[in-house]
């Protein structure tokens, strides 16, 4: 029998405005893999130029400390997905919003899964976050696998919470603290 590989020690890094052609091309490549889960987006957003426009708005909310806006990256360094902690809200609440993405070609490899992990850690340490919250479709198992394999807990449900796929979708809540 054949040895199983190893899981995914994806990296995540600060997203730099020279991953906007590689973002676009993954966007424009998993167009319709991504579509379910995703908003319905303008076809500006799959253009290098509107990948660019996402990063350098993702990059003054970062400089604001309102965004944690990242890439991840494969085991060559090689950018596959994105993880965003959006809606990071300070004072007595010190809590922010976790959003992510890995491309078709890496998914159910344990990447997205090493990414959750990796920006926890960022979110726990360095930004000294007290919570992350995550929402999902409810039949999105496998984002919903991801989130308990870094600890997170169902909190409740959202009806009608985003407007995925063109229409208004319900959501399961769950969130990580940094003291679980």
């Amino acid at each position: 029998m054949a040895a199983l590989p190893a899981p995914a020690r994806a990296r995540v890094r600060l997203v730099e405005p020279g991953d906007a052609e590689r973002l676009a091309d993954l966007r424009v490549r998993d167009r319709e893999f991504l579509a379910p889960w995703d908003p319905v987006r303008p076809d500006a957003f799959f253009t290098t130029a509107g990948q660019l426009d996402l990063i350098e708005a993702g990059r003054r909310l970062h400089d604001a400390g309102d965004m944690l806006p990242l890439v991840v990256l494969d085991d060559e360094g090689v950018v596959v997905g994105q993880m965003n902690l959006s809606g990071i809200v300070r004072g007595p609440f010190q809590s922010g919003n976790l959003g992510y993405w890995v491309a078709s070609t890496v998914n159910g490899r344990g990447f997205a899964s090493s990414a959750v992990g990796a920006t926890l850690a960022l979110a726990f340490g360095e930004l000294g976050l007290h919570r992350v919250q995550a929402a999902t479709l409810p039949h999105n198992a496998a984002s919903q696998r991801v989130l308990a394999k870094n600890g997170f807990e169902r909190i409740g449900f959202a009806p009608r919470y985003l407007r995925i796929a063109g229409r208004w979708q319900d959501h399961v809540l769950f969130q990580r603290l940094s003291d679980d």
